[in-house]
């Protein structure tokens, strides 16, 4: 039966990075160690499937010629048509009101590349690869049978530290474009150096606090979209093990055994469009967040609009 539930000795076995793969038998791969871990090929797919559908959505979302009339300004496809109104929406609706027109123009490559390809990788992650290569493992009886790939990449905190350390930089770039070097200094201190002689004694203060918030806010975006993905795997893992450790206790194919199944069966179905809808909200924190923080070391006459940027950033935060 533990065969049939996917059931592993550990819920970490269906979410960890595993380091052996059928690709690092690959001798040149090999020579240079066990590169081509499931996480690694799980990046690597995520990018090649993301870089495929955007080039085919961009087709059937642009403009037609002039022989087809008015149908070619109508959008072709499923696939294009939802990735066209999730990209006008969160440009014109979240990321425009924050930065406004102009950086929204500058930094929206970035922002969307950022949002698509953790959602790619989130989605991919939710396909039980890992509990097929564990099911294969028991079901062929091959102790030494390798995955070829499986897990949630963005559960792997490497992967989101990389992430954030790309929005660290694209922060950074954009706050010394704006504000220039000193410009920079002079935000770290809230603008307190031009203010009452008296206020100067706290500026070492406000400083290094500005100055830790600089590395803080990329450290809790890696660690907010590792811990929520890995918990949630972890989670979903332990309640589809639950029939399989039941067996210890109640008789197996007996009614109470049945109705333990028959419950795990409906909580893990609601579980995993729990997972679904937080594989979209934290794609979309990550990228919000990444905008709020880039706003937020603009030029003082976008004071205001950093202020409401900030309010509506501590709501999102909120929702964790």
């Amino acid at each position: 039966m533990p065969k049939l539930l996917l059931a592993a000795d550990s819920p970490l076995g269906h979410v960890v990075n595993q380091q052996e793969t059928i690709w690092n038998e690959i001798q040149w791969v090999g020579e240079i160690g066990n590169v081509a871990s499931t996480h690694v090929i799980m990046l690597v797919t995520g990018g090649i499937l993301l870089l495929l559908a955007m080039l085919l959505a961009s087709k059937r979302i642009r403009t037609g010629g002039d022989t087809e009339g008015n149908d070619r300004y109508v959008t072709k496809g499923r696939l294009a048509q939802i990735i066209e109104v999730m990209f006008l929406y969160l440009r014109d609706e979240m990321i425009q009101p924050i930065l406004g027109e102009k950086q929204t123009r500058r930094w929206t490559p970035f922002l969307f590349t950022t949002f698509f390809f953790i959602l790619t990788l989130n989605l991919l992650g939710m396909i039980p690869m890992q509990d097929f290569h564990h099911f294969l493992h028991h079901f062929v009886g091959k102790d030494d049978y390798l995955p070829a790939f499986g897990g949630t990449a963005t559960a792997n905190i490497n992967t989101t530290a990389v992430l954030a350390l790309c929005a660290f930089v694209a922060i950074q770039i954009h706050s010394f474009r704006e504000l220039g070097f000193m410009g920079w200094l002079d935000h770290l201190t809230c603008g307190l150096t031009k203010g009452p002689k008296g206020l100067l004694l706290v500026v070492p203060i406000v400083f290094a606090v500005e100055f830790a918030g600089v590395f803080i806010k990329p450290v809790a975006l890696a660690i907010r979209l590792f811990a929520n993905m890995m918990g949630g795997h972890i989670l979903l893992a332990t309640i589809i093990m639950l029939p399989s450790m039941a067996q210890l206790g109640l008789e197996p194919g007996g009614g109470s055994w049945w109705a333990v199944s028959a419950a795990t069966g409906l909580f893990a179905m609601a579980l995993t469009l729990l997972e679904l809808f937080v594989a979209f909200l934290q794609a979309f924190v990550f990228m919000f967040l990444t905008a709020v923080f880039i706003s937020l070391m603009s030029h003082e006459e976008h004071e205001e609009e950093d202020h409401d940027a900030d309010d509506v950033a501590a709501e999102v935060a909120a929702i964790h």
